[in-house]
């Protein structure tokens, strides 16, 4: 009816029940595009299939499996824990902010790798 408010819609949080399958969309940048396929500037942007209780870890373990370079740069030698060269950022933030490595995906976050940089 005219004039009736209508109700916001509502944005799924971090954890929350997900689709049976989605996409998670991972932009890798700078350097690190060297190891996926790049010339080592700018960005390449892939689309990932997520299910049910996939992390940002499960997606990058995954991912990275294609890329062994890229694997050998993000994982530590023994593929517990993120390397140190390399930050994961889920939409915009790093990770401990709003994700964690271990954080249910919920469909179409964006993971970027992004190369760190040394300088003085």
């Amino acid at each position: 009816m005219p004039g009736e408010a209508r109700p916001k819609a509502s944005r799924q949080l971090p954890g929350e029940a997900q689709p049976k399958a989605s996409r998670a969309h991972i932009e890798v940048t700078t350097w690190v595009t060297k190891h996926a396929g790049g010339d080592g500037t700018g960005s390449k942007l892939f689309d990932e299939r997520i299910g049910r209780g996939d992390t940002p870890r499960t997606v990058l373990r995954r991912f990275t499996a294609r890329f062994p370079e890229l694997d050998s740069a993000l994982w530590s030698p023994d593929h517990s824990e993120l390397g140190s060269h390399i930050e994961v950022l889920v939409n915009d933030e790093v990770l401990g902010v709003t994700y964690e490595l271990d954080t249910p995906l919920i469909g179409e976050e964006r993971i970027t790798l992004l190369g760190q940089f040394m300088g003085g």
